[in-house]
C-alpha cells in the first residue's frame, strides 16, 4: 500500500483544491492533492467564467494569473433589460475601480494544473477518495486510489474541495449541521457558439417570454442561456430556435445578436444549497462541497476562492503560531460571504426571472426593483458592489 505524508491532503482539483495548494505553498505548508477524475477531464468542462476583484488579485499575488491578465477580459458594468428596456450599472465608477473579469474556469484550472505540476507538486489524477480516517483525531488520513492500488495520504488536516457530490460532506456527522435547500422552478439552457460577441459586457434580460442571458468567453466564442422548464430536454430545441428566442429575450431598439454555430448546449438547473459548518475535527469544506448557488450572481467559483482565504489563514495560524483560533473560527468567518453570496444570487434570480403571470402583483414588483436601479444611485451601487464582490474587510466587523 502506497503512503503519502504531508502536511494538507488536498480531495479535489478545482478552482478551490488548487488554489489552496499553491498559496499553502507560498507559506512553506505542505500540500498533496488527489483528484477523481482525468486531468482532460477537469480541464475540459466548462463552468462559471466570472471572476470577482478578489479572485483576480489573488491569482496575480500568487503569480499565477499571467495568462488571465494577457486573455481575460476585464468588464466595468453590466447591462439590465426589463421588457426591451435597458440601463447600465457601472462597476468601476460605484465602487472605487473594482471590476469582474471573463475568463473560463477550465482556463483557471489549466493554469493552476500547470504551474503546480511544474513546481514538481503532487497530484495524483483518477486517484478517487474512498475513505476519511481519525477526522476527529491530530493524524487524520485519505484513503484513496490510484492505477489500481491502494493509497492513504496521512496528514495534519483534510481540505475536501470535491464538489457537492464529494467524499468530504458525506464523512461529517449528519448532526454537525443544518443543510438549507431551494430548488428555483426553472432551468438554464446554457450554449457555447462560434460567434464574435454581440456586446461588450454582460446583458441580463427579464421578458415575458422568460430570462435571458448574453455573455462571453473570448472574441469568438460567445456564452448564452435561456430560462426554461424543469423537464426541459436540449433535443427539443433547434439552433434556429435558441436564436430566435434569444434574440427575442434580449432584443431592445437599434440592438442585433450576432449567431453563428452552437458547438455545445446543456441545460442547468437552478439550486442554492449549503450547510452551515464546514468542518468538523481535522475536516474542511470548501467549494461546492460546502455550497451551491444559482449561477445568475457569478458567485460559485468566487466563493470557493473566498473559502480558501480563509482556510490559508487558519493553516498559516496553526503552522507559524501553533494556534487552532482562526480554523476554529473557520465556518463563522466564511459563512458571512456564503449568506451574503446567497442572499445576492437570489435577488438576481428573482429579479430576472419570469415566475408569475405578466402584469402581476409579483411582476410590478420586479419591475419597481427594476425602475429604482434607474432612480437610485445607492440602489445600483449594492448591485455593482455584490456584484463585483465585497472586499474581505467588509466582513470583519461582523459578529
Amino acid at each position: 500500500m502506497k503512503t503519502i505524508k504531508t502536511q494538507v491532503g488536498i480531495i479535489g482539483a478545482g478552482p478551490a483544491g488548487l488554489t489552496l495548494a499553491h498559496w499553502l505553498k507560498k507559506h512553506g505548508i505542505e500540500a498533496v492533492i488527489i483528484e477523481h477524475r482525468s486531468r482532460e477531464y477537469i480541464q475540459g468542462r466548462v463552468r462559471a467564467g466570472l471572476l470577482e476583484q478578489n479572485t483576480v488579485d489573488i491569482l496575480k499575488k500568487l503569480g499565477l494569473a499571467d495568462r488571465l491578465v494577457k486573455e481575460g477580459q476585464e468588464h466595468h458594468g453590466v447591462y439590465l433589460n426589463f421588457d426591451g428596456k435597458r440601463v447600465r450599472v457601472p462597476f468601476g465608477q460605484l465602487t472605487g475601480g473594482r471590476n469582474i473579469t471573463i475568463y473560463g474556469q477550465q482556463e483557471v484550472v489549466k493554469d493552476l494544473t500547470e504551474a503546480w505540476l511544474a513546481q514538481s507538486g503532487q497530484l495524483l489524477f483518477e486517484a478517487p477518495a474512498l475513505e476519511l480516517e481519525g477526522i476527529e483525531t491530530d493524524s487524520p488520513k485519505i484513503h484513496f486510489e490510484h492505477n489500481g492500488e491502494k493509497g492513504i495520504v496521512e496528514c495534519d488536516f483534510i481540505a475536501a474541495c470535491d464538489g457537492f457530490h464529494g467524499l468530504g460532506r458525506k464523512s461529517m456527522p449528519k448532526d454537525a449541521y443544518k443543510e438549507y435547500s431551494v430548488t428555483y422552478p426553472f432551468s438554464w439552457l446554457g450554449i457555447l457558439a462560434h460567434v464574435a460577441p454581440s456586446s461588450e459586457e454582460l446583458i441580463y434580460a427579464y421578458h415575458e417570454r422568460g430570462f435571458a442571458l448574453h455573455s462571453l468567453r473570448s472574441e469568438k466564442v460567445s456564452r448564452l442561456y435561456i430560462q426554461v422548464e424543469n423537464d426541459d430536454h436540449v433535443d427539443n430545441w433547434s439552433d434556429e430556435q435558441i436564436w430566435e428566442e434569444l434574440s427575442v429575450r434580449l432584443g431592445t431598439e437599434g440592438w442585433k445578436l450576432n449567431s453563428g454555430p452552437i458547438f455545445e448546449r446543456s441545460i442547468t438547473p437552478m439550486r442554492s444549497y449549503f450547510i452551515d459548518n464546514m468542518q468538523h475535527g481535522r475536516l474542511f469544506l470548501a467549494g461546492d462541497a460546502a455550497h451551491i448557488v444559482p449561477p445568475t450572481g457569478g458567485k460559485g467559483l468566487n466563493l470557493a476562492v473566498a473559502d480558501v482565504k480563509h482556510l490559508v489563514d487558519g493553516f498559516r495560524d496553526f503552522y507559524e503560531k501553533a494556534s487552532m483560533q482562526v480554523l476554529d473560527n473557520y465556518s463563522t468567518i466564511a459563512l458571512k460571504r456564503i449568506w451574503r453570496a446567497q442572499d445576492f444570487s437570489n435577488f438576481m434570480t428573482t429579479l430576472f426571472h419570469k415566475q408569475y403571470e405578466h402584469g402581476s402583483f409579483h411582476y410590478q414588483l420586479q419591475k419597481a426593483k427594476f425602475d429604482y436601479i434607474q432612480l437610485s444611485e445607492a440602489y445600483a451601487t449594492t448591485i455593482a458592489e455584490n456584484y463585483v464582490g465585497l472586499p474581505f474587510e467588509s466582513f470583519d466587523a461582523l459578529d
